[in-house]
């Protein structure tokens, strides 16, 4: 997943896309790289959660969980792949990642798109930080980056696109 808001936004608080729209390969590699090490030395059995920051093409690690987050049922409703299964299963014992035919299918791209309950809590600051103030998340499929959804949500948000 990419963010869509910059560094300093909570990724909880933060629109996401799914696949990535504005990372080369360069940058996908090393993350990947980055993955497969850090899940190694933690030595992690099941789902890790790791955030990343990339600047002028340089990766840089946020920080690492080994843990769901409430992203995971995000992805798996995206490519309709039931990853939390497989992990539990991997977790228990019952089964090694390899044992699975992953099949990622997802026409066009998947929105994540943060839940604010700030109707609810009148006094409450609502200026975005690294402190997260979403209470969910919905998910928005749309067919291309051209879409009339997607603009919107970049002009509620005054964000510029790169891409």
């Amino acid at each position: 997943m990419e963010h869509i808001e910059p560094c300093g936004i909570h990724s909880g608080d933060s629109n996401a896309t799914l696949p990535v729209f504005n990372l080369g390969e360069f940058v996908i590699q090393q993350i990947k790289d980055h993955t497969v090490k850090i899940a190694k030395e933690l030595k992690t059995v099941g789902l890790i959660n790791i955030q990343f920051a990339i600047k002028n093409d340089k990766v840089f690690i946020i920080e690492a969980n080994p843990r769901a987050s409430r992203t995971v049922p995000f992805i798996a409703k995206a490519y309709k792949e039931p990853y939390v299964n497989y992990a539990t299963k991997v977790m228990l014992g019952e089964k090694k990642v390899k044992d699975f035919n992953f099949n990622p299918q997802l026409e066009g791209y998947a929105i994540k798109q943060p839940v604010f309950s700030f109707d609810k809590f009148h006094n409450v600051n609502k200026q975005l930080g690294p402190e997260m103030k979403s209470t969910g998340e919905s998910i928005l499929f749309i067919d291309s980056l051209k879409d009339d959804q997607f603009y919107d949500l970049y002009a509620r948000r005054k964000m510029y696109l790169t891409k």
